[in-house]
């Protein structure tokens, strides 16, 4: 991402706007190429990682509105163009719901979008997105493609020359304007206008901002307002009745399929009225009657509505909602908070304070230069007069538009140097209690208007109850992460003639905690080795796998055989009464002879790679799952283990990922096995386990135990 930082260092975004739309020009063509139906070109901010929306086309703005201001980490498309430099395209509302969540929850359409990155070879400038109605072939052609990317390209060199040049490049205004087209036909717009005064149903035209630009006399008697009194309104600020989310969804929804939609509305006290939207690229038309026959009780219940800037916070409150169902610890939260709403709201910093035993505890923060300024007040009381233990203990939000305010409230014996001139400091309430605060600070002075108040206190509530379950998670995770680790060996133990390694990587699903495990026994001169997995990743699993591993150990040390071990094993785990099953493989090596004697219950087949090279999966007899069957039998097989040979023992999450077929997982493992066999044994357990180590995603645990045959002198 160094390219991305020197953009930022070299890139001047204003608010005001320069004579040459460049922006304007190059997502026009770009629209027109493809035949998009709306776009937008962000570009990133000059000194935080940040993409900003320059310029949108054929969507109002508050459609994007919480995707003005994204986040460089943020799960959306643009950013994600940016990170990996390269074109995404999303192909409809299914794979939107699968791939970004957030976005179809606010955005429940079908419709189909592509970004792609504005780059040249060493500097990122900013990035761009198109939609087309989701009638759209599921891909991309290769003609659109080259579009594509060949425009962003030039718009790259064209951001260059003008940076080279010093001349700064500018947010421009939406090309929302309706085009300058000829009314239908040979008709003047005389003629076409008397036309449709004629017809005995209302017909009117709405711009993409929802604002009406004309209306036949139908229509105003059937809406009961002069014509005088509807243009330039929007329907839903004219009409009271018509103040409804969901009568705006249909008009999103009409301007984001680019497919026709409709719906039904009372007008008081009794005439009920069909409304149909017919979309456009510049707007739409709507065709308005009398429902006939439409039943009281398919009128649902209507929300108050406090007017139409309201889509944008339905918009930001439906985008963090979705994303911190997502998140699982407090660091999720924070940095999810931090992503997401930090940016769009125009934050420049985030604290997130939390309390223990009586006083103030930083649980995360972003933004601050000096991590110094944050951390004095970890530990501070929560009776000390400042503002974040304030709000905190008292649940009330106090919000500072400039530094004088927030000291002539809260005198300091010396100036914050944190370079921040406005606060708004949020409880987060939950269940009834506080469970920490949400300070936001501004680099300038910041006026908080009741609309925005109103947001943030709502953000509070969704932030709260994620933050709840995140401290509850993360102290459950915190036991439970340290039952394993005190169940797990930490060493193996030396044993002439036998070389061990052992490696073992938690799931990165739920609670990060299973029940594999692995042990390395030497007793009365004689060595063993043992590898399982209970089933399950919870505490249960944990604490049986303890018992397991413990009980392994007494049975061997008491001299049983290996056949004896596994059936003691297997009627203990039944005795207990558990509902969870184990695989099991025990081994009682013999350097001496170099020979070893293997018992298993329901695990996968070790691998053995002889000192040649060549490796194969041994094929062992065996009996069923430990816990299942008090009277079964576990059968042994004797294996050469001449010396140089390594002994490869795992469990399935190794293996088994979605998707590949587990055959093939196990001879890609052979292959790495053969290839690198020869190096120290720790350097080899790093390369077996290094690719599902790089995953982002484990479902499984993964137990790894390598055993080399040296020379016993």
């Amino acid at each position: 991402m160094s390219d991305v930082h020197a953009s930022r260092e070299r890139t001047t975004v204003e608010t005001a706007r320069v004579g040459h739309p460049l922006l304007s020009l190059a997502l026009a063509a770009m629209m027109d190429d493809v035949g998009a139906h709306s776009g937008a070109v962000y570009l990133l901010a000059p000194d935080e990682p940040v993409l900003e929306m320059a310029v949108m086309a054929g969507l109002p703005r508050s459609f994007a509105a919480p995707w003005e201001r994204v986040g460089l980490s943020a799960p959306v498309p643009v950013a994600e163009a940016v990170r990996g430099r390269r074109l995404v395209w999303v192909n409809g509302e299914e794979q939107m719901a699968r791939r970004y969540p957030r976005i179809a929850v606010v955005l429940p359409y079908p419709f189909a979008l592509a970004a792609l990155p504005v780059a040249t070879r060493d500097t990122t400038y900013g990035a761009v997105f198109l939609t087309w109605p989701g009638s759209h072939p599921p891909e991309l052609s290769d003609r659109e493609r080259d579009h594509l990317t060949s425009a962003c390209d030039r718009l790259a060199i064209r951001l260059r020359r003008a940076e080279d040049e010093g001349r700064p490049v500018l947010p421009e205004p939406d090309l929302s304007a309706p085009s300058a087209t000829m009314v239908a036909g040979t008709l003047g717009t005389v003629e076409a206008a008397r036309m449709v005064a004629r017809l005995p149903y209302g017909m009117c035209a709405l711009d993409l901002h929802g604002r009406i630009s004309f209306a036949n006399a139908a229509t105003a008697e059937l809406l009961g307002v002069p014509v005088s009194g509807l243009l330039g309104t929007q329907l839903w600020a004219s009409l009271p009745w018509l103040n409804d989310p969901a009568f705006e969804d249909r008009y999103r929804a009409a301007l984001m399929s680019q497919h026709v939609t409709s719906f039904v509305a009372l007008r008081p006290p009794s005439d009920w009225l069909s409304f149909r939207l017919y979309p456009g690229t510049n707007g739409l038309s709507v065709r308005i009657s009398r429902a006939r026959g439409v039943a009281e009780a398919e009128h649902s219940e209507r929300l108050e509505g406090d007017g139409p800037g309201r889509l944008v916070t339905i918009n930001h409150v439906l985008a963090l909602a979705s994303a911190l169902t997502e998140a699982v610890g407090v660091q999720d939260v924070v940095d999810l908070v931090a992503d997401e709403i930090v940016p769009a709201i125009g934050s420049q910093a985030l604290l997130v304070l939390g309390s223990r035993a009586g006083r103030l505890h930083v649980l995360g923060h972003r933004g601050y230069a000096d991590p110094h300024l944050v951390e004095r007040f970890d530990g501070m009381p929560l009776s000390a007069p400042m503002p974040g233990a304030h709000a905190l203990t008292t649940g009330v939000p106090a919000f500072f538009e400039s530094r004088r305010q927030l000291e002539h409230l809260y005198p300091m014996r010396q100036d914050t140097p944190d370079g921040l001139n406005a606060w708004a400091y949020l409880p987060l309430i939950a269940s009834g209690r506080p469970v920490g605060t949400w300070v936001l600070g501004y680099a300038e002075p910041h006026p908080f208007p009741a609309d925005e108040r109103s947001v943030l206190t709502s953000l509070s509530g969704l932030i709260a109850q994620a933050l709840e379950r995140a401290l509850l998670y993360d102290a459950k995770h915190q036991l439970a992460h340290g039952l394993q680790q005190a169940l797990l060996p930490h060493s193996l133990p030396s044993i002439p003639g036998i070389e061990a390694a052992s490696r073992y990587l938690p799931a990165t699903r739920g609670m990060d905690i299973g029940g594999d495990f692995f042990d390395l026994v030497l007793s009365h001169g004689r060595a063993s080795a043992v590898i399982g997995d209970v089933q399950g990743h919870n505490v249960t699993a944990a604490g049986l796998m303890g018992q397991i591993r413990t009980a392994v150990r007494a049975y061997t040390t008491v001299g049983q055989a290996p056949e004896e071990v596994m059936s003691s094993t297997n009627r203990l785990l039944i005795d207990l009464g558990s509902e969870l099953f184990a695989s099991c493989l025990y081994l009682r090596l013999d350097p001496a002879h170099g020979t070893a004697v293997m018992a298993r219950a329901g695990h996968p087949p070790p691998l053995l790679r002889r000192p040649n090279g060549k490796v194969k999966v041994l094929d062992l007899a065996g009996g069923p799952l430990l816990g299942i069957d008090a009277a079964a039998t576990y059968p042994t097989t004797e294996v050469a283990l001449a010396e140089g040979s390594v002994l490869v023992l795992y469990t399935d999450g190794l293996i088994e990922s979605p998707g590949v077929d587990i055959e093939d997982a196990l001879a890609d493992l052979g292959e790495r096995l053969a290839a690198a066999g020869e190096r120290p044994l720790d350097a080899l357990a790093d390369s077996l386990v290094r690719e599902v180590g790089a995953a982002e995603e484990r479902a499984d645990d993964v137990a790894l135990l390598l055993l080399r045959a040296t020379s016993v002198g």
